[in-house]
């Protein structure tokens, strides 16, 4: 499995809205026509208002480039840069788990 772990900080309140409803569009695509991605949920920060935390797994390398080669996912990359201040990723090699096959 593959997967990443990525902090998004929004400009503002105003940005945070918006990005919030491109993450909503492009969730529904990713539900729906991407049967590689195992898990990919976006989480709003306890007592951060302008975070947001993705935490995304991957049945493997070759579905995370596939992910990145979607429409919806090229859409939501180049709409982004302008609701946010600053983006960390942290990528992720499954050790152990419940409901993984690692």
């Amino acid at each position: 499995m593959f997967g990443l772990v990525v902090r998004f900080t929004c400009k503002d309140e105003e940005s945070a809205a918006a990005f919030d409803r491109l993450v909503e569009t492009t969730i529904e695509k990713i539900r729906d026509g991407e049967p590689g991605t195992l898990v990919y949920a976006a989480h709003r920060v306890d007592g951060q208002p302008l975070q947001r935390i993705f935490y995304e797994l991957y049945r493997d390398r070759s579905a995370f480039d596939a992910h990145e080669e979607q429409e919806h996912t090229r859409r939501f990359l180049a709409a982004r840069d302008e609701l946010l201040a600053s983006v960390e990723v942290d990528w992720l090699n499954l050790q152990a788990g419940k409901g993984t096959t690692g």
